[in-house]
């Protein structure tokens, strides 16, 4: 059959990116307690294409999938990188792949179980050199008490809930629940899916004695994410949903620049 795609493109411009957006896919992915979870991912594949290619093979990049599906690790990305390029004849390779990651957590006084749900995200990409550059991305809602509410009220402190997104580039594997419970750390308060009355008052009390503005969150998340060695890169923002604005209060740090363009 004739292949359309491999046919000569004459107008001289190559493509950045091309590929394939908003795949929903079933994978698995390490669990720090279990060893494995399952979950639903929603990924995006792209390779770059000369100018003088018309177009690339979009099945490829589905049937290339099953490489990581069984488990989704650093070792597989990187192979999935390499064989995104070389059957699609790229120079470089993308993939984000974004999945809901559950935790199975108790309440602070009831000890009461629930699962808590958080948005991860791995990026990969390959560069012309065949450089790897992967990311590791953890999305943690949390809780926080305006510090200036609680200083110029007689009684009582506006509080809301609020989201941090931590990414990380680092020398060795690093659990995505070591990753949320250091951003957990940070915040007034973490939230909790399953909570009794005694439970409420806990968070309540805790959050009203721990109160942070988002400057706070995530200045104390880069100290925390400085020290450990295994970094090499992060950046970090905090974003509260304010509750007696109409605005968002947000924070946002970067580390130094990463080499690899």
């Amino acid at each position: 059959m004739k292949d359309v795609q491999n046919q000569r493109d004459t107008r001289n411009i190559p493509i950045d990116k091309v590929g394939i957006k908003n795949l929903r896919y079933p994978v698995t992915v390490r669990d720090r307690r279990d060893g494995h979870q399952s979950t639903v991912a929603t990924i995006n594949m792209y390779v770059d294409l000369p100018h003088d290619y018309k177009g690339t093979h979009m099945s490829r990049f589905v049937e290339m999938l099953h490489l990581i599906r069984e488990d989704v690790c650093l070792k597989k990305f990187s192979t999935l990188l390499a064989q995104m390029k070389r059957f699609l004849d790229a120079a470089s390779a993308h993939i984000e792949i974004e999945f809901p990651y559950f935790v199975e957590k108790y309440a602070p006084a009831s000890n009461a179980p629930g699962l808590m749900d958080y948005v991860c995200k791995i990026t990969g990409s390959s560069n012309s050199n065949d450089e790897i550059d992967l990311i590791s991305e953890v999305n943690v809602p949390i809780s926080s008490v305006c510090p200036c509410s609680k200083e110029i009220s007689e009684v009582g402190a506006h509080n809301q809930r609020g989201e941090v997104k931590l990414q990380t580039r680092f020398k060795k594997f690093i659990w995505l629940e070591d990753m949320i419970e250091l951003v957990e750390e940070c915040a007034s308060c973490e939230v909790f899916s399953v909570l009794k009355r005694v439970d409420e008052k806990h968070v309540t009390e805790k959050s009203y004695n721990n109160p942070k503005f988002v400057e706070d969150i995530v200045r104390d998340v880069a100290s925390r994410i400085a020290q450990d060695d295994n970094i090499i890169w992060f950046c970090v923002s905090a974003e509260n949903f304010e509750s007696i604005h109409n605005h968002s209060a947000y924070a946002h740090i970067t580390s130094s620049p990463w080499p690899i363009t």
